[in-house]
């Protein structure tokens, strides 16, 4: 298992909209909600990609709800009403290393 696997804990900060999430190895992540939203890997995002849409973002677009998907990641509702996306683990470390 690998330092990232699972965060032991999670807070959403609404008012700055950001996501964060501490590593078991104590690192921080603090994922802004439209990076997550930028960065869906749902279906209806992957296929709008290939056919050069760009990345739905918007600087005021929040999370909504976040439900754990079993021990895999996240599925994460945004305000725009997106709510397909999930987001496993090491992909929001991912994230976080692009920033």
């Amino acid at each position: 298992m690998t330092p990232f696997d699972f965060p032991q804990a999670i807070v959403d900060h609404q008012g700055s909209g950001v996501l964060e999430l501490t590593w078991q190895d104590g690192s921080v992540s603090r994922l802004p909600h439209a990076v997550l939203r930028a960065s869906c890997r749902c279906a209806g995002c992957e296929q709008a990609r290939r056919h050069g849409a760009p990345p739905q973002s918007a600087g005021d677009v929040r999370i909504a709800g976040i439900v754990p998907v079993g021990d895999k990641g996240l599925n994460l509702a945004f305000s725009d009403g997106h709510a397909r996306g999930i987001y496993p683990w090491p992909y929001l470390h991912d994230i976080t290393q692009s920033l």
